[in-house]
């Protein structure tokens, strides 16, 4: 079958890579793609994610058999009910159902309706009344723009004068765009956080290997929020008793109160969870798979993805057994220095080819586009270089060995990712 990826990152690289090893894929297209991706399918860089009537074209054109659409804007703009109007079969939820996370204060109404586990929160439209609730409210607090923010728009203040520098940065100074037009304020929740990403099919739901993101920019968990600088998997912290409670209270429920407010979820979501004191609380909802938590993932998954995808499509999700390597996986983020703030693009990456033959490594691309002087970099994460290893203590070492093999100008990485790992 000839399948067609939209969305050019990270994790559209490793969606590209395990289909590639699908004996059901003949030809892989992607848009716009990257020179990561460039290698193993046919990019088309001149189409953007949100050009629904070209990519519809592009898919058509191609006379593909699947549509695989990747990232939260297409996702949450309506791009699969777009491809299905046109006769394509497309994968991921349609616009009704994405807005699980295109909007915050949906999926925290959700909750406190179907009685799902989250933080207690208050939704504001207007700032003045914002900065009213803040004088009252306990800090530390969170505040999060409504919309989508590229895994930015959420802000943790310690102090009030904090809190109202953040209303003014979110909703007066539009510093996230019309995602700030609506913010919920939440309570501050403390405790270890893992990410579990799970396929649906509309009423059944199959979670995949636990997984931890590192969103600060600098080590120690320092610096501006980011869209991930690393990852591990599994979570030593996802515990048997902490999947039992989530599969009790949180995952089929999510599941169910999709489908009884008329949006049936077919696709991937993405269970951003706290393990408090009290018990594991859901932090956030994503409608697809995260990045970098897909790169620790799916080069850990034993199954087909496109048999899974299919009965994610079909309806026919709870005859698959799913399944995943006894082993971990950990991911670290190349960035260019300055990130997620400035930086500057176009430094030649060397040492790709190293790559090549090595088993149990890989080198994700993120930012990067292929020139006439050779592979440059393009974007504020380049390359998501990951390593799987007999353990996690094993898996961090690897792929810590291997962010040597490659340099660039302007290289950046965290040096801690996954050493909570020690801690378990």
């Amino acid at each position: 079958m000839k399948v067609l990826i939209v969305g050019g990152g990270g994790r559209e690289h490793a969606i590209a890579v395990s289909m590639k090893k699908s004996s059901r894929v003949e030809k892989l297209y992607c848009v716009p793609g990257n020179a990561g991706i460039a290698q193993i399918a046919e990019c088309e860089p001149s189409i953007g994610v949100m050009e629904f009537d070209k990519i519809v074209a592009y898919a058509k054109e191609k006379a593909v058999d699947l549509v695989f659409v990747a990232p939260d804007d297409p996702l949450v703009g309506g791009l699969v009910d777009a491809l299905e109007a046109a006769g394509l079969r497309a994968f991921g939820p349609r616009q009704n159902a994405a807005i699980l996370e295109g909007s915050k204060a949906f999926s925290k109404d959700l909750m406190k309706k179907y009685n799902i586990p989250t933080a207690a929160y208050e939704t504001f439209d207007d700032p003045e009344a914002a900065l009213a609730y803040l004088e009252t409210a306990e800090m530390p607090i969170v505040l999060k723009a409504d919309g989508l923010a590229l895994g930015k728009g959420v802000l943790i203040c310690n102090t009030l004068e904090e809190a109202k520098a953040g209303v003014k940065e979110i909703m007066l100074d539009k510093h996230f765009g019309s995602a700030g037009n609506r913010m919920v304020v939440e309570e501050f929740m403390t405790g270890r956080e893992v990410s579990v990403l799970s396929f649906v099919d509309g009423k059944t739901i199959k979670t995949m290997t636990s997984a931890q993101d590192h969103k600060r920019a600098k080590d120690g968990d320092q610096g501006l929020n980011t869209g991930g600088m690393g990852t591990f998997s599994p979570s030593p912290f996802y515990t048997d008793e902490v999947d039992e409670f989530c599969k009790k209270y949180i995952y089929q429920a999510t599941v169910d109160a999709m489908a009884a407010e008329g949006r049936e979820f077919k696709g991937i979501i993405f269970f951003g969870l706290m393990l408090t004191p009290k018990g594991p609380r859901v932090l956030e909802y994503n409608a697809r798979f995260g990045d970098p938590e897909t790169q620790v993932v799916l080069c850990r998954m034993k199954n087909d993805i496109i048999d899974v995808i299919d009965a994610c499509i079909d309806g026919t999700l709870e005859q698959v057994d799913l399944q995943f390597e006894d082993n971990a996986a950990v991911c670290v983020v190349l960035a260019s220095d300055g990130y997620p703030e400035s930086y500057e693009k176009g430094y030649v990456i060397s040492g790709l080819e190293k790559f090549e033959d090595a088993e149990g490594y890989y080198c994700f691309h993120a930012g990067t586009k292929a020139t006439e002087a050779g592979v440059v970099t393009n974007g504020g994460r380049v390359l998501g270089i990951t390593a799987k290893g007999q353990d996690l203590k094993a898996a961090r070492a690897n792929a810590y060995a291997a962010t040597e093999w490659v340099s660039f100008e302007n290289k950046y990485t965290r040096h801690d990712i996954g050493k909570a790992i020690d801690e378990a």
